[in-house]
């Protein structure tokens, strides 16, 4: 029998609540920088067959890809899961995003039967590999990225294996932090698994996952009934990657989306063949991929579940970028080329449902700092989560402002400028909107920024960079304008370098200044529909200059 729609509608807030009582746990007991400030991590709950039940709204590209984590663990530890058990997994060929994003998955169980996923996916400020920082732009095969974790049982019925944590903390370069963040993902799933527990004592077992069935199925009825309204055909678009950091320039990424009535098929197969560098998306990095370009299209009080992405079929082909052959590098790929994935089914789309389409997004552009704490001695790692990049516009109005990376959406922020001074050896001289880098257009695309960073380090540090749009810009939209790309320098001893998006090892000397000023978002809409008030709105807050940019239209 049916749940009636009151029982099914709590149910449903509670699965939402309870998801995001278990990132609010993550974000005030992890170690990093990287997740306790700037929140790239992501929790989610699956019911025992599997199924996406519910997720905050964290890191969109993490939580696509999930089923395939639980799905390869479910598989290799088919009638070997037990109370008690806690798994491990990051290796993106079987089921994970990209190495640094390091899963915890811990099966719920009722008596004897695991009905529950409680889940934390959180990307680490190291996880080995032949550099610092979790990216090496230099790798050519994935065993130069990191330590592979395949699924891997951490907790056995409740006992901590502690060889198999030595042994995996031993493998990244600051274990301590590695520990205390690995333990708020434990913490955090463990919240999870309460809350379920509660929910079924609350509700009882059965009621609880009939319910969650009926949550699903009408997820899919929403997003079905969405894109029923959008125009019928067969649609191309295209995005591109500057490069792949080994010589191969103009990756490109090609959707054709053919739209019926209700569903959708994305078809990748014309995409760009694996490269050498580590664009490559594995497979369930791609699906993800292609999730999160439904969910910016639907409507947004929609559940994002397992029966949201029903109405998508996908065609890929592998020995592509976005199928490659293992053992093809793969890391960069949570950014690009996976924005520029959803970015090229969006272009598709945009005269299908014109009116819920956005212009491009900020692409990332990262720098990771190895060096010593002249304070306290203390080795480090930095990434650069400062700076963000703007957010595309929309129908619904202009991009936001430094909202850093399409493929986050918003969800991973830069950290207190206060905090990074006191904990590594920096000093923020200026960090600030950076006038007229957003495209133009009826609605503008949120402004990029500019940092000015000097390193009071008093030896010497190396940097790596890694991500993309130095040569492709955010895309404007129905007639809106691009955004500017990035420009990153760094200045010491009276030299200035222009760094490249995809280098490893580059010396940073003490008292080297960095001077970067991040892209725009791109605009929606002809330019010459901006409202008079909102372009003097633009001025007075400084978004745009007293003489603004000209750029095609």
């Amino acid at each position: 029998m049916a749940s009636d729609p009151i029982t099914v509608s709590v149910i449903q807030h509670r699965l939402e609540s309870i998801v995001q009582e278990m990132g609010e746990a993550m974000l005030r007991t992890a170690y990093s920088q990287i997740l306790n400030s700037s929140r790239d991590f992501s929790t989610a709950v699956f019911d025992g067959s599997g199924r996406l039940a519910a997720q905050a709204e964290h890191v969109p590209i993490h939580v696509g890809a999930l089923p395939w984590a639980v799905a390869s663990v479910a598989e290799f530890f088919k009638g070997r899961i037990a109370p008690g058990d806690l798994f491990l997994l990051n290796d993106p060929y079987h089921g994970n995003n990209h190495l640094p994003d390091l899963t915890v998955l811990l099966p719920v169980f009722v008596g004897d039967r695991p009905v529950f996923w409680s889940i934390n996916r959180a990307h680490q400020h190291d996880i080995g590999g032949a550099t610092h920082g979790a990216y090496n732009p230099g790798a050519t095969e994935i065993w130069q990225e990191g330590i592979r974790i395949t699924p891997l049982k951490l907790y056995d019925r409740g006992v901590l294996r502690d060889d198999v944590l030595q042994m995996v903390a031993t493998n990244v370069r600051h274990p301590r932090d590695f520990q205390g963040d690995l333990r708020a993902m434990m913490g955090s799933a463990r919240i999870g698994e309460r809350r379920l527990l509660k929910l079924v004592d609350d509700y009882g077992l059965e009621t609880v996952l009939e319910t969650i069935g009926e949550i699903l199925d009408g997820a899919e009825r929403q997003t079905r009934e969405c894109i029923r309204g959008w125009k019928d055909g067969v649609f191309k678009g295209e995005a591109i990657l500057d490069d792949d950091g080994h010589g191969i320039n103009d990756v490109h990424i090609r959707a054709t989306v053919t739209k019926k009535g209700d569903s959708l098929t994305v078809d990748l197969t014309d995409s760009h063949d694996q490269v050498i560098g580590f664009v490559n998306s594995a497979f369930p990095n791609t699906m993800s991929a292609v999730h999160m370009a439904l969910a910016y299209l639907i409507d947004p009080r929609t559940p994002k579940n397992e029966g949201t992405f029903r109405p998508v079929t996908v065609k890929a082909r592998q020995g592509t970028v976005v199928w490659p052959y293992p053992p093809a590098p793969v890391t960069l790929s949570t950014n690009h080329c996976a924005q520029e994935i959803a970015e090229a089914i969006i272009k598709a789309l945009a005269k299908s449902c014109p009116d819920r389409v956005l212009a491009g997004w900020s692409r990332r552009f990262r720098i990771a700092i190895s060096g010593t704490n002249p304070r306290n001695t203390r080795k480090f790692i930095w990434h650069l989560f400062h700076a963000r990049g703007g957010g595309g516009a929309s129908s619904a109005g202009d991009g936001w402002e430094t909202a850093g990376e399409g493929q986050a959406a918003g969800g991973i922020k830069f950290g207190s400028v206060e905090v990074a001074e006191t904990r590594f050896p920096l000093f923020f001289k200026r960090h600030e909107f950076r006038p007229d880098s957003a495209g133009d257009g009826r609605y503008r695309g949120g402004v990029g920024s500019v940092l000015e960073l000097r390193m009071e380090t008093t030896g010497p540090a190396l940097g790596n960079t890694a991500g993309d749009g130095v040569r492709y810009p955010a895309y404007g939209v129905l007639g809106g304008q691009d955004g500017l790309p990035h420009r990153y320098r760094m200045i010491s001893r009276g030299k200035t370098r222009v760094l490249k998006t995809k280098e490893v090892g580059i010396p940073i000397p003490p008292g080297a200044v960095f001077l970067i000023e991040s892209m725009g978002g791109g605009g929606y809409g002809p330019p010459a529909r901006r409202p008079a008030e909102a372009r003097t709105a633009d001025r007075v807050n400084g978004f745009v200059s007293a003489k603004p940019r000209r750029g095609k239209a």
